[in-house]
């Protein structure tokens, strides 16, 4: 199985508020070559944007894989290591679960805006996204630093 890691976060402005803008993004790691993935999501929560993250994240896999997916929601890397119980967004869940199946994965915390790179990268273009009410993969390229012909980059 190939060894991926995937850093993720989401965005909510406005969290719950009648003007809520959430973004989800993902970074793919595969042999020190990186690829960004980011979604407009509408009126989501926080919580729900942080689900979806690492969904956009385990859906561009194409085949099965060894994962270490790292992201600052504790309520992500908690309720999938078993320690919180699935008392909301369940459809949010169901979605994960399937995106999840055929992968070996180890849930990771890391602490947010406490200078993991990627994890910074990250959040600033699910904001970006979040504030523009669009993803735009030029964007996203920018702020990883990626080959726009290729759309991978090499590590920082």
């Amino acid at each position: 199985m190939k060894q991926v890691c995937i850093v993720c976060d989401g965005c909510s402005l406005g969290n719950g508020l009648t003007e809520t803008r959430a973004a989800a993004v993902a970074i793919l790691e595969y042999n020190g070559r990186y690829k960004i993935i980011g979604e407009y999501l509408g009126s989501l929560t926080n919580q729900q944007a942080e689900i979806m993250a690492a969904c956009i994240g385990l859906e561009a896999l194409r085949e099965p894989c060894r994962v270490r997916l790292i992201s600052d929601s504790q309520y992500l890397i908690r309720t999938m290591n078993g320690e919180f119980k699935r008392k909301a967004n369940h459809q949010f869940w169901q979605r994960l679960d399937r995106a999840s199946n055929g992968h070996e994965i180890t849930w990771e915390w890391t602490r947010g805006h406490a200078g993991h790179p990627l994890q910074e990268k990250c959040d600033r273009a699910a904001k970006k996204i979040a504030a523009a009410g669009a993803s735009n993969q030029s964007l996203l390229n920018s702020i990883l630093n990626v080959e726009p012909e290729t759309g991978l980059s090499a590590a920082d």
